[in-house]
């Protein structure tokens, strides 16, 4: 509703092109946000991805870049409702307009440290009223258009359409902020990805239909700069009546910008903050309405102080250039995330034509930022030194865990990671996702010892290691373990697939079970098959435990028979990894429902049971 006048001053009626490109641009950008975010729904959204991929140090460049762009952008939506205070009170003054802009910043800050619920409901009950009033201008509008207004179709040439193509990209960066509230969003796996790609559709198609009715009902010389572009088009062809329903609807637009903006922009600190890269002030949470108090407060002071005291032109650019900056940082996380070959890094959607298109998104990004201009390089660079600054003097002694770009060093240097913090914490969240509620079998591998033999050897080597393993664990001599494993061999052989060996004895006692794991890339050879195996599950426990037993036996052939068990084992990095095969792999659980989803059940009644 303000930027197409500005973005038609530098293109003419090419603006239709730019804003074609610019939302084919987007694409890689919104692919990749969303593979990220079914991997990772958590708070933060970009932020948290690129901090996990790249390291802190982008993760906190991109974390204050997308609080700031976004609340550069609702500060800019905020000011456009006061610009349109003009219609009501043409004497209106500068001022006048700005503190229409703050009155309303305070007011979506309330609803905002109300609820998030509220937040939402306002802005669905305004993106359908805007919806309707945007088909009503586009039905009457199309009928209206002079073919004349796009006869010097392209006056500036190509170099002047990228440029706008850059201006008007934040135009579509809230498409992909749908990730910053994950992990508050119920099935983040289906509705996040779901909501992202219906909103690029349907927010594109409008504008470009918008932008084309725009541009041919509404002479040059008005449409030139102006900053209400789309009621004066309405005006043209539906009197006074045409004008108020359309500013109507810019002011809905401003205001479902400005409330998303502050819901989207305070949850960038907030996971910071818990990270350890801003002060903890900025997560405090409200008790009762669980918002991000502090957060919000400063994004909402921020918003203010850019309404009253700086040039919104420019600051749209710099804002246009800190989001192109995030969408590079974005896709080069996608290639990251994939290539530290993370167990734990599963997305419930994976993007199409991967690495290429996240590749020619990069080169294409980098081009549109050096066509922005001076000002918004230099605010942009600015705001790159004072951003690593604060982490080397502040953040840097803070920060503990590895990103999985030191995965990818890994594997180039075969060197290993001592500390698999990301491993861990991306396990946690699969967990959450997916609901996974762990049962005393997942409990027993949290802790069970692990043997990853890096040869080629026998069954006999193997079992003779297995045996000096479990003899301190189960309190019997390694030579009787060692004979016992062998006996029962000669009874039958304990390989039930290919690859895959499940070797379990019975022992003397009550109340004893344990699992071993043992992974052999190079392969072991048992006598009764003639193929290597290169996963074994052993299993000893006592005779009172063999209802458990089973279930064990049960839980490990749902394992071993998914598609993808034997190369992620064999590919697995270390014992974390090799837990994490396990612990993530899709099977039905103890309390699971009919359908093999989990019930809801309180956290004292999913602990191990003594003789399960």
């Amino acid at each position: 509703f303000v930027l197409p006048g500005l973005a038609f001053a530098k293109s003419g009626p090419a603006v239709i092109l730019a804003y074609l490109l610019a939302g084919l641009l987007v694409i890689p950008s919104l692919i990749s946000q969303a593979e990220l975010a079914t991997a990772m729904p958590k708070t933060g959204g970009t932020y948290f991805f690129i901090d996990r991929s790249l390291g802190p140090l982008a993760g906190m460049l991109a974390g204050l870049a997308n609080w700031f762009s976004i609340s550069f952008k609702s500060a800019f939506a905020l000011a456009g409702m006061g610009a349109f205070g003009i219609l009501i009170l043409p004497d209106i003054t500068e001022f006048q307009m700005d503190m229409i802009a703050v009155f309303f910043c305070l007011i979506f800050t309330v609803i905002n440290l109300i609820s998030t619920k509220h937040a939402g409901r306002l802005q669905i009950w305004l993106v359908f009223i805007l919806l309707a009033i945007l088909a009503f201008f586009s039905l009457f509008g199309i009928h209206n258009i002079q073919l004349d207004h796009f006869k010097n179709f392209n006056p500036f040439g190509l170099k002047a359409v990228f440029a706008t193509v850059g201006l008007i990209f934040v135009s579509y960066g809230g498409l992909t902020k749908a990730a910053s509230v994950a992990e508050e969003t119920r099935d983040p796996g289906r509705n996040i990805p779901l909501g992202m790609f219906f909103a690029y559709f349907l927010v594109g198609l409008f504008y470009i239909i918008i932008i084309a009715i725009t541009v041919g009902v509404l002479p040059a010389a008005k449409l030139d700069n102006s900053l209400i572009p789309i009621s004066l088009a309405a005006q043209n062809f539906m009197g006074i009546p045409g004008l108020i329903i359309l500013s109507g609807a810019a002011l809905i637009a401003f205001i479902t910008t400005a409330n998303a903006g502050i819901l989207s922009a305070s949850r960038a600190p907030m996971a910071m903050s818990t990270d350890n890269l801003l002060p903890s002030f900025f997560g405090r949470i409200h008790p009762r309405t669980r918002t991000p108090v502090n957060s919000i407060l400063i994004t909402s002071a921020f918003m203010i102080s850019v309404i009253l005291f700086l040039d919104l032109k420019d600051l749209v650019k710099t804002a246009s250039t800190m989001m192109i900056l995030l969408f590079i940082s974005v896709n080069i996380s996608v290639i990251i995330m994939r290539e530290s070959k993370i167990h734990s890094y599963r997305p419930l959607f994976r993007s199409p034509f991967y690495p290429w298109i996240q590749i020619g998104a990069v080169i294409i990004y980098v081009f549109l930022i050096f066509e922005m201009g001076t000002v918004p390089l230099t605010i942009t660079g600015g705001f790159l030194i004072l951003g690593t600054l604060w982490y080397l003097f502040y953040a840097r002694k803070r920060i503990r865990r590895r990103s999985a770009l030191l995965h990818v060093v890994q594997r180039v240097t075969d060197r290993k990671i001592h500390r698999p913090t990301l491993e861990n914490e991306l396990k946690d969240i699969l967990l959450e996702r997916d609901a996974i509620v762990e049962d005393r079998f997942d409990s027993i591998i949290n802790t069970c010892p692990i043997i990853d033999f890096p040869a080629p050897l026998s069954s006999r080597e193997a079992f003779r290691e297995i045996s000096r393993k479990l003899s301190p664990i189960v309190g019997l001599n390694e030579v009787t373990i060692f004979d016992m494993f062998l006996e029962r061999e000669e009874q039958s052989c304990t390989v039930i697939h290919p690859g895959l060996a499940i070797p379990h004895l019975l022992i003397q006692g009550e109340g004893s079970f344990h699992i071993l794991l043992v992974r052999s890339q190079a392969g072991i050879d048992f006598p009764c098959v003639d193929h290597p195996v290169h996963a074994m599950f052993v299993l000893i426990g006592t005779l009172d435990e063999r209802n458990f037993h089973l279930r064990a036996l049960m839980a490990i052939a749902q394992i071993a028979h998914s598609s993808d068990f034997d190369q992620r084992w064999k590919d697995a990095g270390g014992e974390e990894e090799l837990r994490h095969v396990l612990l993530l792999s899709r099977r039905s659980r103890e309390g699971d429902n009919e359908e093999g989803k989990p019930e809801h059940r309180t956290s004292n009644e999913n602990g191990p049971r003594r003789g399960e």
